[in-house]
């Protein structure tokens, strides 16, 4: 099990570890007062990403050889405009093509060390082949003529929040976007295509409620097996079994189907865990009692897990990266807009409060 993890807030990077058996503490923090969008340590070589937005001044990147001391490196840089080219979404809102967030950084193949992707608004994706020293926008998806149909979700901006890299072959790629669907490549970014067949969108027209590339995204992960997959949609939960191919809508989900975070087991396929909220306009947890549920049988049945979270007049929202799962299966750390840190040292079963204080957070990683 690993024993560590790094919370991104609205003011800061904190460094969690356990502290004994069900204890976990506060080790140290970086970046205070910033606004940390995302944190990733890579497994592969335990070198540390924060990416900071820093509103009127702009988007950063920073990274750390192993947590020590942090260096500012590249962030993406999107190309010029054409002249006289307007961009613009179905809601005629202007997207310029400016770095505005780093929504997600995720490593590429367990070979290829110090290669990074990250997902951005407004709707971007970027690769890595230097540890973040350079970026390389994938212009194949950014000219895709469906992409001038992407609108924004939780954001004004679309956004790219979710990037699968598939272990068995790490130029095959899949990526999540709200609002645009699921998109996937299989030569490392030449080439895209949109795989959402069977997902529904309940807020648009009846004619395009299927249509893939009008469906909001939320999270998307694979499974332990690689032709698994989870989203949690603004509409419900959905599973592939097809690697992608194809949807299915998941209806016996506890309290609410509607969330954002996602995670699964990293060793057994058909585990997953949500967290449910009331969705919408209100966007708190159902009954004022913050849950986390679990499927063990392929969303068959879902178990909802209270012990050791607050259950009454508790309003925490859990962000998509604000759910993280350890290598081992057992351990998840959980982290709320509200500030509320938990970790649980049995598959979600029982949780243990590391903070009630903390700013917002944006994500949790387990390094």
């Amino acid at each position: 099990m690993i024993d560590r993890v790094i919370v991104a807030t609205r003011k800061g990077l904190f460094t969690v570890e356990r502290a004994g058996p069900t204890q976990w503490k506060i080790a140290k923090a970086a970046f205070l007062g910033d606004n940390v969008t995302y944190a990733l340590s890579d497994p592969r070589d335990g070198w540390r990403y924060a990416a900071l937005d820093h509103g009127h001044f702009g988007c950063k990147l920073h990274r750390s050889e192993g947590g020590r001391a942090w260096e500012e490196i590249a962030v993406p840089v999107y190309p010029k405009q054409p002249e006289g080219e307007v961009d613009k979404d179905p809601m005629g809102r202007t997207i310029n093509w400016a770095l505005s967030k780093m929504w997600t950084i995720e490593p590429g193949g367990p070979g290829e060390t110090g290669a990074l992707w990250t997902g951005t608004l407004p709707g971007g994706l970027f690769r890595s082949n230097d540890r973040g020293q350079s970026w390389e926008l994938m212009r194949a998806l950014w000219d895709e003529p469906l992409r001038k149909f992407w609108m924004g979700g939780g954001y004004e901006l679309p956004g790219i929040h979710s990037v699968a890299v598939d272990p068995r072959d790490p130029g095959v790629v899949r990526v999540g976007v709200s609002t645009g669907g699921v998109w996937i490549t299989k030569d490392k970014g030449k080439s895209w295509a949109i795989c959402g067949k069977g997902m529904r969108a309940d807020w648009v027209p009846p004619e395009v409620e299927y249509e893939p590339n009008a469906q909001d995204v939320h999270r998307l992960v694979q499974s332990a097996d690689p032709d698994e997959f989870w989203v949690q949609h603004h509409n419900g939960i959905f599973r592939s079994t097809d690697a992608c191919a194809s949807w299915s809508a998941v209806t016996e989900t506890g309290p609410s189907h509607f969330g954002f975070a996602a995670v699964v087991h990293p060793k057994r396929a058909g585990t997953a865990w949500f967290v449910p909220a009331i969705k919408d306009e209100r966007r708190i947890p159902v009954d004022g009692r913050m849950v986390v549920t679990r499927t063990q049988y392929g969303g068959k049945s879902f178990e909802v897990l209270s012990q050791g979270l607050p259950q009454t007049h508790a309003y925490h929202l859990v962000y998509r990266h604000g759910l993280a799962i350890d290598d081992s299966g057992q351990r998840l750390a959980m982290g709320s807009t509200t500030g509320g840190l938990w970790v649980s040292e049995d598959a979600g079963e029982s949780w243990t409060t590391v903070s009630k204080d903390l700013p917002p957070v944006h994500s949790v990683r387990f390094c």
